[in-house]
């Protein structure tokens, strides 16, 4: 043993418990159920030490009450803090009342990097108004699998090099507005057809193959130096043939800073997602993915949790299995992305102007496939459409058929049709009345066999999973998703004021593509 080892190894055992919690709690970020700061949610920081919160949809009610409470929470969490959201874009937005963002793939369609920078500018001016300085974005994974259950529209494009391109000019505007991004899901989530937040999916692909495609978004990014990266819940034999990447040292380690030399933050995935919780347990995966590498972990369970992941933490320090210089190491690498991008109070000076930015940004990424055309103003028209805002999780939220069939009901004279189960729908007792009949796809999860052969409506109004065009032989409209101004950019279409000039960004794919069954 050096000398520096033995020093290394006595300053270690003179930690108090105490002291080695203090440091635990700062390598986590957490979420709670509240809405306000009660007086046992703030001890429970004070006692834990927490300087990172990630907030949901379940902590906002409005605008005036989220700064207050972001506001409170930077004053427990001290000037180091980290108030984290996931604002992507599309359905994967937590605020809904600053001016919500078109999805990465809808972004992918209209091909402009100038328009990805403006958008994650505004994106960047509406979420620092509300308190955070992280926002969990943009996605670098590519949209090589149409069966992916979790991806599909969050990415920008199944080319490594565009995908790239756009997503960090996104990330670009992002940083210029002062709002640290993280990419994700290193080293990519994008060919899977297993949901991580359900089980472990396994990308069985040769180096060579990843270094082609997933990996290749990710060296990009390092790069181009991004603050920050949160990694997949994912096994990649190739690379490491027993640990998920979160708890993965050739990964984390080997591969992300020792070969390419990346020096920002790397903070987990969720480590409440079954792939992980239910198949290691919350502490020892959170040890596991710090002596990995990274440098934070995302502990968004129940506070029995949290607590298991800090006594976790705490006696791996305490024991010296991972030095106090790796643990400073990642404490300087948190506290360098806080001062770049602190968490600050400001106003929101551009909401109108935003506003129409995102509206715009939706209009240019409508696509069309199969030689889609508007129904004349004014004619009947039959909406089939699901009963059920429906949420896949990651979203927190759907859209209502009353929404959609408003939407139609300002230009057309509607009939609609709702239904609870697709497969126990049947498409054949629609009366046969010579009426326009519009399907409008409003969940994530694709159409099954039984649907895909059976439901024949004139127009398919894609407006979540895009790749459920392949689902229904009909002539579709896309939008991406079903935020306002996904619906108004929609409408617009109907009403013939705009064209959809968005190309999907995905190879095989065109605007004059023959639909699939």
């Amino acid at each position: 043993m050096t000398q520096d080892n033995k020093q290394e190894k006595n300053t270690q055992q003179t930690l108090t418990r105490e002291e080695a919690r203090r440091l635990a709690g700062q390598l986590v970020m957490i979420r709670m159920p509240i809405t306000s700061l009660d007086e046992a949610s703030a001890q429970f920081l004070k006692d834990n030490h927490i300087r990172g919160i990630c907030l949901f949809r379940q902590n906002m009610v409005d605008e005036i009450q989220l700064k207050k409470l972001t506001a409170d929470l930077r004053l427990i969490l001290g000037e180091g803090a980290l108030i984290g959201i996931d604002q992507e874009g599309g359905a994967v937005v937590r605020s809904t009342w600053v001016p919500q963002p078109p999805a990465a793939m809808s972004l992918g369609a209209s091909d402009d990097p100038e328009l990805c920078r403006q958008v994650g500018a505004a994106v960047a001016r509406g979420v620092k108004a509300l308190g955070f300085n992280w926002n969990f974005a943009p996605v670098l994974d590519l949209n090589n699998n149409v069966d992916n259950p979790v991806i599909s529209e969050r990415s920008f494009g199944s080319d490594p090099k565009r995908a790239s391109e756009l997503a960090l000019a996104w990330m670009d505007g992002s940083l210029a507005e002062g709002v640290a991004c993280c990419v994700k899901h290193f080293p990519g989530h994008g060919d899977t057809n297993v949901d991580s937040h359900r089980d472990l999916p396994t990308v069985n692909k040769s180096l060579e193959e990843l270094q082609a495609l997933e990996l290749a978004p990710f060296q990009t990014a390092v790069s181009r130096n991004a603050p920050a990266m949160m990694t997949a819940h994912i096994v990649y034999p190739a690379l490491d043939a027993e640990n998920p990447a979160t708890m993965s040292k050739p990964i984390l380690t080997g591969l992300l800073r020792d070969q390419w030399n990346y020096q920002g933050v790397v903070i987990t995935d969720g480590m409440d997602m079954h792939a992980i919780a239910g198949r290691y347990g919350v502490g020892n995966a959170a040890v596991r993915a710090l002596l990995a590498g990274a440098d934070m972990v995302m502990a968004l369970g129940t506070t029995e949790t949290q607590l298991e992941t800090l006594n976790a933490l705490t006696e791996v320090i305490l024991s010296g299995q991972i030095s106090l210089a790796e643990v400073q190491q990642k404490l300087q690498r948190m506290a360098d992305l806080t001062k770049t991008y602190p968490c600050i109070d400001t106003a929101y000076q551009t909401d109108m102007a935003d506003r129409i930015l995102m509206s715009s940004a939706w209009k240019r990424g409508l696509t069309t496939q199969g030689n889609a055309q508007p129904p004349a103003k004014g004619s009947k028209l039959r909406l089939v459409i699901s009963a059920d805002v429906v949420s896949d999780g990651v979203s927190e939220a759907g859209i209502p058929a009353n929404k959609v069939s408003a939407m139609l009901e300002s230009l057309y004279d509607v009939d609609t049709v709702t239904f609870d189960n697709a497969d126990s729908f049947d498409w054949n007792a629609l009366p046969d009345d010579g009426c326009f009949v519009v399907l409008a796809s409003t969940v994530r999860i694709r159409y099954s066999k039984q649907v895909r052969d059976t439901w024949k409506p004139d127009l398919h109004l894609v407006l979540w999973n895009p790749f459920q065009m392949l689902d229904i032989q009909a002539p579709a409209l896309i939008t991406y998703g079903f935020a306002p101004p996904a619906i108004d950019a929609a409408r617009a279409w109907f009403a013939a004021e705009v064209v959809a000039s968005g190309q999907i960004p995905v190879a095989g794919f065109s605007s004059a593509a023959v639909v699939q069954a």
